[in-house]
């Protein structure tokens, strides 16, 4: 597959605000992504890689922020990113968070287009392929296979938060860090603790004690 000439974007704060400029983007890992789902011909390949722009995310720079309109999810090439809410005392509850490999947008306000209830933000320099809606729904159209690869990652995600919201009542909170911890061990390493704290529902404090109390030295 040849390298294709796309715009890279810096993405500032919104509203949106661009600085761009030319580069060759690596298409290999949303086609290695796609392709666990669906098989791709080249030509296939290029269409769905078409859709995409290449974007930079400085380190706690907003890609959405609550009333602005979601017109975009992203895929992670590098980097990590956090979304969450604000409850009306100040406090953050963490929705979601993503490294390589995985999706981040406000969901509810990119599906049924409508303004944003929640922050995304990048916790380090990032990189990402950015989708708009509209190209979404135009893929979604044009091919059965691109259509079929959503539904399936849309299934996915279903199952993920059903089983987050199922462990996050039945289990213990050092349960849920053990289960994060030995499925997701770069989450860990990558996130800060503020935020996997938040994520787990649990203090900071407590998730500090845990990981003291399932640190090799204090074993």
């Amino acid at each position: 597959m040849k390298k294709r000439p796309l715009v890279w974007r810096n993405i500032f704060t919104l509203p949106n605000c661009y600085h761009a400029l030319f580069t060759m983007i690596d298409e290999s890992p949303i086609l290695s992504y796609i392709n666990r789902f669906v098989p791709l011909t080249a030509t296939e390949a290029d269409q769905f890689v078409s859709a995409f722009k290449k974007v930079r995310i400085k380190k706690r720079q907003f890609i959405v922020q609550p009333n602005f309109p979601v017109k975009h999810r992203y895929y992670i090439t590098k980097g990590s990113l956090r979304a969450y809410v604000v409850s009306e005392n100040g406090q953050e509850h963490t929705v979601s968070l993503a490294i390589e490999d995985w999706w981040i947008t406000d969901y509810i306000g990119y599906i049924l287009q409508q303004p944003a209830s929640m922050f995304v933000v990048a916790f380090e320099d990032t990189e990402a392929l950015e989708l708009d809606y509209k190209k979404e729904q135009e893929l979604k159209a044009a091919n059965h296979k691109f259509e079929t690869f959503f539904r399936t990652i849309a299934e996915r995600g279903l199952v993920y938060h059903q089983k987050r919201l199922v462990s996050n009542l039945t289990e213990t909170a050092e349960e849920r860090y053990r289960r994060l911890m030995e499925k997701y061990p770069l989450l860990i390493q990558r996130i800060p603790q503020y935020a996997l704290a938040s994520f787990l529902g649990m203090s900071t404090e407590y998730l500090s004690k845990l990981r003291k109390r399932q640190s090799p030295r204090s074993s």
